[in-house]
């Protein structure tokens, strides 16, 4: 048996992976296809290592070289673009972009794990340098590149989402002037209105010139680099731009083959991650990643929500049914956390536009409270946020920001919201505390106990 893979991160790796691992090396041939020169990267990190936080070159985000995997007994040809896929003819069509050829490979088993794509508007494709998106680790090592060789003084930043407030961070970290443009009223558009507030108050704070409610409208040049970037109210000046605009499915290749797209533009799959057309089953298709759409188990929705948690889980589950076991992935709740300097945000579940999108009454609640016992050294603010059903009290979703220590208490509350727990039960959860850990009440008590309140 044949299978190809066609993408060399973290689901398409993942998945030959555990193939290799679950079906002997004598019965199944691996062969997988990435456009770039890296696979097996953390593009999480890329941010982290362009600001300097992470140090070394490009290589302390991977995890596996090709050399590595050749040695697992998977073949990686790197720099070599699936330009066509036949699924009656059972071969997929390649090209060799370092050799210059074409090639027509075949296959048993497929799996489609080619990511996604950034949102780049057309004033953003110019020839002129100084323009970067943040995707692939290439394309972190090209913006890193040009910081350290043209040392500009100001950058602007487009996009006020994760990628956006970590780009920002790693400039300012590396000393430049950052300017933070988002289209939206508040940045993090992930939170509700109100948390984002209170973004946006902390990242003025840190210096960071915030634009809201602000249009791009096209970029400023000069001698073949870019100068300023123009907006309606006027231009900003520009020594790099960096482009955090959101991604959308990379799946024009499978829809041009035949396979069905989801009403997001995402791949459909099953819970095996099997790919699922208007008619059943596309049999011997496989996808997992960003290219995919998922089912949100609160929601009841499928959506499109990239991440490297879920394209490395829905790998796994891929490669193990190829490989003759049986898994599932079983749906996602949107549980995300990022950092700003030492400014945490983290979300899980539903925000409340999406509850109200998605039919539900709900109530909310909002404490402020601290990391650690307020007497304690380093005691420092935190709001949580909770999102209830009216009807029932199952936390639908919540939202945290603050400082140190803050982010990973969402954890507590996906596991609540996972396990459709009502906000009555989580009052009495028996969560650890230490001063300098958590006050005698931490903040996740104490929001459940408001929500209580409210319903």
């Amino acid at each position: 048996m044949r299978l190809i893979v066609i993408g060399g991160d973290a689901a398409g790796m993942s998945a030959a992976a555990q193939a290799r691992k679950r079906h002997g090396p004598s019965g199944l041939e691996i062969v997988a296809f990435e456009l770039g020169r890296f696979v097996s990267y953390s593009a999480c990190g890329i941010p982290y290592w362009i600001g300097g936080v992470v140090e070394g070159g490009p290589d302390a985000l991977i995890a596996r070289t090709p050399a590595a995997f050749a040695e697992a007994g998977i073949e990686v040809r790197t720099r070599h673009e699936v330009t066509g896929i036949d699924l009656a003819a059972r071969t997929v069509t390649v090209r060799d972009l370092d050799g210059g050829r074409d090639l027509r490979e075949s296959f048993d088993e497929l799996v489609y794990a080619a990511g996604a794509s950034p949102v780049r508007p057309s004033w953003a494709r110019v020839p002129e340098k100084g323009v970067f998106g943040v995707q692939t680790l290439e394309d972190g090592s090209a913006l890193r590149a040009w910081l350290d060789d043209e040392k500009p003084e100001s950058a602007v930043v487009i996009g006020g989402g994760y990628i956006g407030a970590e780009m920002a961070e790693a400039l300012i970290n590396r000393g430049l002037r950052v300017t933070l443009v988002e289209k939206s009223a508040q940045p993090m558009g992930t939170v509700d209105e109100d948390m984002g507030a209170l973004v946006a108050e902390s990242v003025r704070g840190l210096g960071i010139d915030l634009r809201t409610g602000a249009t791009v409208e096209g970029l400023e040049t000069a001698n073949g680099k870019v100068t300023a970037v123009a907006t309606d109210s006027g231009p900003i000046p520009a020594g790099v731009v960096v482009l955090g605009l959101g991604v959308r499915p990379n799946t024009a290749l499978a829809e041009a083959g035949g396979i069905p797209l989801g009403e997001t533009g995402g791949l459909r799959t099953d819970l095996r991650q099997r790919v699922i057309g208007p008619h059943g089953l596309v049999g011997g298709v496989w996808a997992a990643g960003d290219c995919t759409e998922v089912h949100h188990r609160v929601s009841k929705r499928q959506v499109h929500v990239p991440l490297g948690t879920h394209a490395n889980k829905q790998g796994r589950v891929a490669g193990l049914n190829i490989g003759g076991g049986y898994a599932t992935f079983p749906g996602i709740i949107g549980t995300a956390v990022t950092k700003l300097c030492d400014l945490e945000v983290a979300r899980t579940g539903l925000g409340s536009r999406e509850a109200e999108q998605a039919g539900y009454r709900f109530v909310t609640a909002k404490v402020e409270s601290t990391n650690r016992a307020g007497y304690f050294p380093g005691a420092v603010p935190m709001t949580v946020k909770m999102i209830a059903e009216r009807e029932t009290g199952v936390l639908l979703g919540a939202q945290i920001v603050g400082r140190t220590e803050a982010a990973k208490r969402i954890d507590a509350l996906a596991v609540a919201v996972w396990n459709r727990m009502t906000v009555s039960e989580m009052t009495a959860l028996d969560l650890g505390y230490a001063p300098p850990y958590a006050p005698v009440w931490d903040p996740i008590l104490i929001a459940a106990r408001k929500a209580e309140e409210a319903l």
